[in-house]
């Protein structure tokens, strides 16, 4: 591997060194790079005529992003952890006691280690643009910055750095000029490295007249109790300690000599990222690299076919979803079908969704031209013919499904990929109602559909590796995140939901109160416990799946039967429209013999369960791939990226061992 910095000398003494990871797309503090690091600072250490060093990219869009997770997620004891830090430490260390003056130019992503870095250095400029910003996301990943971040950018900005570092806010140039974290601004056209040349000539002749001001840190606790209640509040009272123990590094560290402050961080950075939520972070981390690129779990070779029309039929609530993520994220034309009194109110409902984008300015273009794309209609047309694609989205009834399937296979072209939007019906019992069944798949969104990410795309027995692979492409075009499964009840997401819901129906019929399970489990970090969620998607969806499996539940067939099918969509379920239970479904509930439970019984209960499923998917090979289940639990129900999923965190608490001798990563 070749050099990542490269430097050359100009006449006036100015060493340019240019950071280029070879191979890689962006810049990062690797091992390989540290070792490059100090080889150069030995360069400099015996150079003679150097006056300055500009540290520039030889990226497009990337100054420094950061440490290399993969080195921090592979730290498993207080003595590793405290090597890597000392890499970055001693560096630094050595640039700043050269005496030299150093600019780091910046363009491009400079991010956590590669702004630590930045602050590092004497000075810093920027060049405008859409890809250069500035932070901190060291949060986000249970860590806390640990190469001087916590210290160096208060000293630098004052107290306004505790919310840029606890909410990894993402600054634009100009904004870090405000801020005072950058010295310059060159316009997005202008001569990055020739203005750092001149900037750094500037501060070693001492007339470049740099704001370094002294900050009153006097009211630092108040700061940071203001900023970890807040913090609380957002997580629902769970301490994720990374983000905490980075506003302990700054309220205590600046009120100490900058050498103190930065011993101080490192012994917290060392406390941080041994813990399960950083462990469970930098795994969700990867996971949403894997998930952000579709293409990668296409076929080797496989090259998308154009997509250049596409029909949603079914105009109901998940239908308009679909139709409006299309809209959004794509170009194409849309046409829906549904019975002619759907098609006006859907499109209403389409609009004001469209709008409300608009108004946060989340739509690219304006709203009649994004509906312009849009064709209704309630026959099925020639235009039909002309389909690349069509999702399936209409009434979960196997009797309605086969009509469709036979009445839009007389009319697409052999060769037209056909995708069923469906949650309980399996794929590879509709494959026979459609032609040519190779082209037919699943493609299973959440509501709602332009909020959530997740999308499963599922194999039926007859479906051919190309058509998930077009599904996929499908899928990144409309900026989804695609897990892929085989044919399943529940397929992934909702399988792993099953268990999830009948041990806490067992739990209630026990004894203990639906508040004390669903509370249960939104302190572990779910966003709603399993019987409000239950509740919100329609009480009869999963009683009608669980008797499909052939698995009784009596308290949701009692509720079922009582007309209860969920607050929003019958007026009744669990609860009243104050959120509390409603005191009628009481005598509903099936009873067993008591058996109170502790919060971290009903936990470990219900998660035990749900990764014992889990492992049934593995070993059935509904999922070839383990991250593909912590993923859809991530992305499709909101299980706490901090954990990881549900694999993960039974890895990272050693249940997975105590329950399989093993561990799934």
């Amino acid at each position: 591997m070749g050099k990542m910095l490269n430097m050359v000398v100009d006449e006036s003494g100015i060493g340019v060194v240019t950071i280029d990871s070879p191979g890689s797309k962006v810049n990062i503090w690797s091992l390989e790079a540290f070792e490059d690091f100090r080889r150069l600072l030995s360069e400099l250490e015996i150079a003679k005529g150097i006056r300055g060093v500009v540290f520039i990219s030889g990226k497009a869009d990337n100054f420094l992003a950061g440490a290399d997770l993969k080195m921090i997620a592979q730290i498993e004891d207080e003595a590793e952890a405290q090597k890597v830090l000392e890499l970055f430490h001693r560096a630094f260390e050595r640039l700043l006691a050269m005496g030299l003056p150093t600019v780091a130019a910046i363009h491009g992503h400079c991010l956590g280690g590669g702004l630590e870095f930045a602050l590092a250095c004497t000075a810093r400029i920027a060049r405008e643009g859409k890809a250069t910003c500035f932070n901190f996301p060291e949060g986000s990943l249970g860590l806390l910055p640990g190469g001087g971040g916590t210290q160096r950018l208060p000293r630098l900005i004052g107290a306004g750095a505790v919310e840029l570092i606890l909410k990894g806010t993402s600054l634009t140039a100009a904004q870090a000029l405000e801020l005072g974290i950058i010295d310059r601004l060159v316009p997005a056209e202008g001569d990055l490295l020739g203005e750092a040349r001149a900037f750094c000539e500037a501060i070693g002749a001492g007339t470049a007249e740099l704001k370094r001001p002294v900050h009153d840190f006097s009211g630092i606790d108040a700061v940071a109790e203001a900023a970890r209640s807040e913090f609380l509040k957002g997580t629902r009272g769970r301490e994720i300690p990374g983000p905490l123990l980075a506003l302990q590094a700054i309220g205590e560290g600046v009120k100490l000599p900058l050498r103190e402050g930065l011993e101080l961080e490192k012994q917290l950075f060392v406390k941080a990222v041994l813990t399960p939520e950083a462990k469970g972070s930098i795994h969700s981390f990867f996971l949403k690299g894997m998930t952000d690129r579709p293409q990668a779990m296409m076929s080797e070779g496989f090259v998308p076919l154009p997509l250049e029309k596409v029909a949603v039929l079914g105009f109901g609530t998940m239908g308009r979803g679909i139709v409006i993520d299309i809209l959004r994220n794509t170009r194409l034309p849309v046409l829906v079908k549904d019975v002619p009194e759907a098609l006006e109110p859907g499109k209403a409902f389409v609009r004001k969704i469209l709008a409300g984008m608009a108004e946060k300015n989340r739509l690219r273009e304006p709203v009649d031209t994004v509906l312009g794309r849009l064709t209704m209609t309630s026959e099925y047309a020639p235009v039909f013919g002309e389909l690349d694609l069509v999702i399936e989205a209409v009434f979960e009834d196997l009797t309605v499904k086969k009509q469709v399937y036979g009445e839009l296979s007389r009319v697409i072209r052999e060769d037209c990929i056909v995708a069923s939007n469906t949650s309980s019906i399996p794929i590879t019992a509709m494959a026979p109602f459609v032609t040519a069944p190779a082209r037919f798949g699943g493609t299973h969104f959440f509501s709602p559909v332009w909020l959530m990410q997740l999308v499963e795309v599922i194999r039926g027995e007859t479906t051919a590796a190309a058509t998930i692979d077009q599904l996929l492409h499908f899928a990144s075009l409309i900026r989804k995140r695609p897990i892929v499964c085989s044919d399943n009840a529940g397929f992934v997401v909702n399988a792993m939901l099953f268990p999830h819901l009948l041990n806490a129906l067992q739990y209630i019929e026990e004894g203990n109160a639906i508040e004390e399970v669903d509370r249960a489990m939104t302190r572990f970090g779910m966003p709603v416990g399993p019987i409000r969620l239950t509740d919100e998607v329609g009480i009869d969806v999963p009683y009608k799946a669980l008797v499909g499996m052939g698995i009784p539940q009596e308290t949701l067939k009692k509720v079922v039967a009582a007309g209860r099918f969920g607050l929003k969509k019958s007026g009744k379920g669990f609860f009243l429209k104050d959120g509390t239970v409603d005191p009628e479904v009481l005598p509903l509930i099936a009873r067993r013999e008591p058996h109170p439970r502790s919060e971290e019984e009903i936990q470990l209960g219900i998660l035990t369960a749900m990764v014992r499923m889990g492992k049934d998917l593995l070993d059935r090979q509904i999922v070839a791939d383990v991250r593909m289940i912590d993923a859809g639990m991530i992305w499709g129900i909101g299980f706490p990226a901090d954990k990881g999923g549900p694999m993960k965190w039974a890895d990272l608490i050693g249940l997975s061992r105590k329950l399989f001798g093993r561990n799934f990563y």
